[in-house]
């Protein structure tokens, strides 16, 4: 157990250095799970747009984010690559939903069309 404990913390000291805004209790290592289980293969592009949210929600802690802010935050930091579009290619189980579930957040409310980031 201890171990584990230790692999964890080493992970949270990784993920700290790598993922600046990163929640507390989360890590990497938890996210490449989450994905797995989704069968989500994550490649440098998903961690770029985990840690843009994770950032987002870092500079906007003293609010609750709203998903048209979000949505459009998240477009308009990815538009070079293809805005939206982009983004759905990424996370098809919705940018803001999955983004946000592997990235360690809270999606925010109203968050329930799959197609425009939803929470499931």
């Amino acid at each position: 157990m201890k171990e584990q404990l230790q692999r964890r913390h080493d992970d949270a000291i990784i993920s700290n250095a790598e993922f600046p805004d990163t929640p507390e209790d989360w890590t990497p290592h938890y996210a490449r799970a989450l994905a797995e289980k989704e069968n989500l293969r994550l490649t440098e592009a998903h961690w770029e747009v985990l840690r843009a949210l994770q950032n987002y929600y870092a500079q906007h802690k003293d609010a609750v984010p709203y998903l048209s802010e979000l949505k459009h935050a998240l477009e308009n930091k990815f538009a070079s690559q293809g805005g939206g579009k982009y983004l759905q290619t990424l996370f098809p189980g919705g940018p803001v939903a999955q983004g946000c579930r592997l990235a360690g957040l809270n999606a925010p409310a109203g968050a329930v069309d799959k197609g425009f980031g939803s929470v499931v």
